[in-house]
């Protein structure tokens, strides 16, 4: 039987990182592409990292009831698709989502039965160092997404399971036994 797994944490946990190695190592994994009305990072391509939409195309799909989950983060909307993620537990796949907590909330109520994970930076000044080693955001945006992280991570107790991502090879080995067992 296939299953859903919701990862979830603050900007600058390293919650994308430890995805994209997991997926990596699990050939069965899929990550369900997230749609965003943010602009795109350096790098970053539609279909790939993201499904880059205008707020516009955004609200229409959110009216129709696409969303498996949606919400506003720092200004920008994103959500997952219904559809996106039920093709790929159709097609035998296991399902991870990277989203916020407000999502894995929504998540959670819809399908219960998916797994949460709470990936928590080792402190509130790693995860600004972090953050600012990104070179991608100003310090005033920084530090909103600093205040925000606290906010956040008040919620790490809504998961079954919370990982400190101090470490990246040993919170990328918990992440793969929670994921495998």
């Amino acid at each position: 039987m296939s299953r859903l797994c919701i990862v979830s944490g603050p900007s600058g946990a390293g919650k994308s990182s430890l995805c994209k190695a997991l997926i990596e190592s699990c050939q069965k994994l899929k990550l369900s592409i997230s749609c965003t009305t943010r602009s795109p990072r350096l790098g970053e391509s539609d279909g790939r990292d993201y499904h880059f939409l205008t707020v516009n195309e955004f609200q229409q799909q959110e009216k129709a009831g696409d969303f498996l989950e949606w919400a506003e983060v720092h200004g920008n909307f994103y959500g997952t698709r219904q559809k996106d993620v039920e093709h790929l537990l159709q097609q035998g796949d296991d399902v991870l989502l990277e989203i916020d907590w407000q999502g894995a909330a929504q998540v959670a109520k819809k399908m219960p039965h998916s797994q949460r994970i709470f990936i928590l930076p080792p402190s509130i000044a790693a995860l600004k160092d972090r953050l600012t080693a990104r070179g991608q955001d100003d310090a005033s945006i920084i530090a909103q997404r600093v205040a925000a992280a606290e906010a956040e991570m008040a919620h790490a107790d809504e998961a079954h399971e919370r990982i400190i991502n101090d470490d990246f090879e040993q919170a990328l080995k918990d992440l793969k036994r929670l994921f495998l067992s």
